[in-house]
């Protein structure tokens, strides 16, 4: 039988600085079976590298803004004590994100952000194996693109599983034994060994990743919440952290805007069948929600998600009455730019959908060329200043009174889409976004207080 293994991730406000690691790394040094550590870039330093990659800085923005990574990398490295201070490791990495950062070519080279952007989990995984070794635990550095395969697609790079299996038996298994392993999440490479990225939040991918690759028992998500909450606790005071959630209502969190979670980590551990636990890395004696593939209780109403900035696109068209294939010719645009839709409903000549729209993002962009190419094909009317709220639970298609329950705790709100009925594990609905706040607390106090 193959030894306990635990793999464990630990996110951007977990290693945000010295005293925040030292809490992580007593994590691991109480955990024997713990040998492979994920660790995000610092709180802050992502930000400043997307802001090297994307934001038109003259040649003093980029000094400032490399000196802002540097005080927080130099924050935490300063506290270390000289014996384990590898302070030429550190400068060498430091200059290297100065020589990508002024390539005048940076905003336009995808190959080069894919560099710039990789720097934050580089040099957190290099400081965080520092701390372990001051704590007396036997800690290396791990290059994760030496395991994790991508293809080529920049920015939001999928993983080949059939490679990243056979990687991780021949280059990071047989570490196990005598190292905890620190790498990096969110980072990995493709065919050619050029740098690649999953995208933001993929860190969480990246643990899943590796625990379905090295077929662990366990993945540890350790955050800065006391796991997975009946909804923000931002929101609502009355939120409350759940003992246990299945991977189907796990991934319609995700999904559906539980930033706590990467949606794709469930993905991983449904295959492999291994258990997910979400905890505080700042307070783990408080234990946190476990995530399993069948619950012990499978509640009609398990927990509110919202996802903010959404666009509500309608597509009409008279020629649709009766026309075949318009539909397909519309999602076959929306496919092309491989956009993800959450709502969709339709009437006899129009169809109503919605797209994510974060500010500043690619997503942006992308809707912006799909709303551009779906108007040569019909009417397009497009909506902001929603946000997608979700109730998410189980057997909700047949329970009798779950939909009534829920849209009598709203009838003072405008609702102007709802899904309901293809999926048993959700009910979902756009609002006005400056009622979205109200709207959650109404519904936790109807359906969890």
């Amino acid at each position: 039988m193959a030894p306990a293994l635990t793999i464990a991730k630990f996110g951007g406000t977990s290693v945000a600085d010295y005293a925040a690691m030292q809490s992580c790394a007593r994590i691991i040094a109480q955990q024997k079976d713990t040998r492979v550590v994920v660790v995000s870039a610092s709180a802050g330093v992502t930000n400043y590298l997307v802001s090297l990659c994307h934001d038109n800085l003259d040649a003093a923005g980029i000094a400032e803004t490399v000196a802002g990574i540097k005080q927080i990398q130099y924050a935490i490295h300063e506290c270390l004590p000289e014996s384990v201070q590898r302070t030429e490791k550190l400068e060498s990495l430091l200059a290297e994100l100065t020589l990508l950062a002024g390539q005048p070519s940076l905003r336009t080279n995808d190959m080069l952000k894919e560099q710039v952007l990789s720097m934050g989990e580089r040099m957190s995984s290099l400081l965080f194996t520092d701390v372990l070794l001051e704590m007396g635990v036997a800690a290396e550095v791990f290059d994760v693109k030496q395991v994790l395969r991508t293809d080529d697609n920049f920015g939001a790079a999928s993983p080949i599983l059939p490679e990243i299996k056979r990687l991780a038996q021949v280059h990071l298994a047989p570490r196990l034994a005598s190292h905890v392993q620190v790498t990096q999440g969110f980072v990995g490479s493709d065919e050619q060994g050029r740098t690649t990225t999953l995208g933001r939040g993929g860190s969480d991918f990246t643990a899943a990743l590796l625990a379905e690759a090295l077929k662990a028992q366990l993945c540890q998500i350790w955050t800065d919440v006391i796991g997975v909450y009946t909804t923000d606790p931002r929101i609502t005071s009355a939120a409350r952290p759940l003992p246990e959630l299945s991977f189907e209502e796990a991934a319609e969190m995700a999904t559906f805007g539980a930033k706590v979670l990467h949606p794709a980590t469930m993905e991983p551990a449904l295959r492999q069948d291994i258990k997910v636990f979400v905890g505080s890395s700042k307070e783990p004696e408080k234990g946190g929600t476990i995530i399993v593939r069948d619950c012990q209780d499978e509640p009609p109403y398990r927990a509110i998600t919202r996802r903010k900035e959404q666009v509500m696109v309608t597509v009409k068209t008279p020629k649709m009455m009766y026309a075949q294939g318009f539909l397909a010719k519309v999602f076959e645009i929306i496919a092309k730019h491989e956009l993800s839709v959450d709502l969709v409903t339709t009437s006899e000549i129009s169809v109503s959908f919605t797209l994510d729209n974060p500010p500043n993002s690619v997503a942006e962009r992308l809707n912006r060329e799909t709303i551009t190419e779906l108007q040569d094909i019909c009417e397009v009317t497009v909506e902001r200043g929603f946000d997608l709220i979700t109730v998410v639970g189980n057997n909700m298609q047949t329970s009798v009174g779950v939909s009534s329950k829920i849209l009598s705790a709203v009838t003072d709100n405008q609702l102007r889409m709802i899904c309901f009925g293809a999926n048993p594990h959700n009910m979902s609905f756009l609002v006005q976004a400056h009622e979205s706040d109200e709207i959650v607390q109404k519904l936790h106090r109807e359906l969890f207080e």
